[in-house]
């Protein structure tokens, strides 16, 4: 994943001519794809580099530090374990994409706006690209990451379901919020499965293909009745 700093007016110039939507993708996605490197950064790009050549429970915490050029202890002032270390800004990430989705218009549509913070936050520069996709492979593929990846996952899911809660006025625990928040994570990491196995795949055609999905289920639940079905109770966080 990739952060990002506020657009410039070079970048406002550049959105002249497009609709509202499309300026709004772009803001987020300059917002999220860009930032500085750091002494975190750079420890992330040491430890996956090692991770991927020498394999994960082979490489230690001190191995890292040293191909970082920073001592251990300067190590732990950035990440708490080894397992934290392959998923760099992801907490910055986090704030960056609950932040974008409060500043969507209120007339923009729940689906739409999702799947526009969707491609925002998965957003790669195509000079990181593959550096992107060595990270992937390890987060969904070594197990004492993927047991890690539950945690974080937890974290994105709630800021989805609280994007949610808030345009259906229910608790970000109602079945709603926390039904779009599994299904769109299940969304993200079903197109980078493809992604890694096809390397000529897109990444963005996949997740746009894969929100088309979670689109329709919203629709159908905006349009209570159809059918003969009604919509969630207000318990459930309806969208209407």
């Amino acid at each position: 994943m990739t952060s990002g700093a506020p657009a410039t007016q070079a970048d406002a110039r550049g959105m002249e001519g497009l609709s509202v939507d499309q300026q709004i993708t772009g803001v987020m996605t300059a917002q999220i794809g860009r930032r500085p490197s750091t002494t975190k950064s750079k420890i992330t790009e040491a430890a996956i580099d090692l991770f991927t050549e020498a394999g994960f429970d082979e490489t230690s915490v001190d191995d890292i530090a040293a191909a970082a050029g920073i001592a251990r202890r300067t190590l732990f002032r950035y990440y708490s374990s080894k397992n934290a270390i392959a998923w760099g800004d992801f907490d910055e990430h986090l704030q960056d994409m609950r932040r974008l989705l409060s500043e969507v218009p209120p007339d923009m549509p729940v689906a739409e706006a999702l799947h526009t913070a969707l491609l925002a936050f998965n957003e790669v520069p195509a000079e990181h690209r593959e550096h992107h996709r060595r990270r992937m492979r390890l987060l969904l593929g070594v197990p004492a990451l993927q047991a890690h990846s539950m945690l974080m996952y937890t974290g994105w899911r709630n800021v989805v379901a609280e994007f949610v809660a808030s345009r259906t006025g229910s608790d970000l625990s109602a079945l709603v919020p926390q039904t779009v928040a599994w299904t769109l994570l299940a969304t993200a990491l079903a197109a980078y499965e493809q992604w890694l196995e096809d390397p000529e795949s897109d990444l963005d055609e996949l997740l746009t293909q894969g929100s088309r999905i979670l689109t329709l289920g919203l629709q159908d639940v905006l349009s209570p009745g159809i059918e003969g079905r009604s919509a969630p109770s207000a318990d459930t966080g309806n969208l209407n």
